[in-house]
C-alpha cells in the first residue's frame, strides 16, 4: 500500500496494511514490546557504565559481568516476544519485509551477546577481552535501536500523511527491540 506524499510527490511505503495495523493494535505482544524495550535500554545504559568502568579502572568485574548477563537475558526475552509479535502481525516469526533489515541486524546483536556468554561460560579470553566483546555487542545494539527508532519515526510520518495509519506507542516492533 502506498500513499502519495504531498510535499515531495513521492510515493511512500506505509509500514502496515490496515489488517496488519489492526493485528498490531489488538495483540498483547505490542504492549510486551513496549515494556521490554525501555527496560532493555535501562539495562544497557547501566551495564555500559559498569563495563566501561571495568575497562578503564580494572575494578568491578563481577558487577559488569552480572550486568551483561542481565542485559543479555532481557535481549533474549525481547527477541522471543518480538518474534511472536512479528508472527502475529505479519504472519512470520522473522524477516517480515517491513522489518527485514532490523531483523538482520538483530541477528548480529544476538550473535555478539551470545558470543560474550559463551566466552564467559567457557573461560575463553581474559575478562578484558570478554568485556570488549560485550562492548561490540552493545555497539551493534545501538545501531539496531537506531534502526527501530527511525522505523518508528517513519511510521509516525506516514500516519501524519494518512490519518488511518496511526502508529501505536510501539508500532515499530518495540522501537528498541535488540
Amino acid at each position: 500500500m502506498s500513499v502519495k506524499h504531498p510535499v515531495s510527490g513521492r510515493l511512500r511505503q506505509t509500514l502496515y496494511t490496515p489488517a496488519e495495523r489492526a493485528r498490531r493494535d489488538s495483540t498483547v505482544w505490542t504492549l510486551v514490546q513496549g515494556v521490554l524495550a525501555p527496560l532493555q535500554f535501562l539495562a544497557f545504559a547501566l551495564s555500559l557504565c559498569l563495563v566501561v568502568n571495568f575497562l578503564v579502572n580494572g575494578s568491578g568485574l563481577v558487577a559488569a559481568t552480572l550486568s551483561v548477563m542481565i542485559k543479555t537475558a532481557i535481549l533474549y526475552a525481547i527477541m522471543v516476544t518480538g518474534a511472536i509479535w512479528e508472527k502475529t502481525v505479519f504472519g512470520r516469526y522473522l524477516f517480515a519485509p517491513a522489518f527485514f533489515w532490523e531483523d538482520v541486524v538483530s541477528m548480529l546483536v544476538m550473535a555478539l551477546h551470545t558470543a560474550y556468554i559463551v566466552m564467559w561460560l567457557a573461560g575463553w579470553g581474559t575478562p578484558t577481552q570478554q568485556m570488549w566483546v560485550a562492548l561490540a555487542a552493545y555497539a551493534s545494539y545501538v545501531v539496531n535501536a537506531l534502526q527501530f527508532l527511525l522505523k518508528f519515526q517513519a511510521a509516525k510520518q506516514t500516519s501524519a500523511i494518512d490519518p488511518s495509519a496511526t502508529p501505536s506507542v510501539m508500532g515499530a516492533q518495540g522501537a528498541l527491540e535488540s
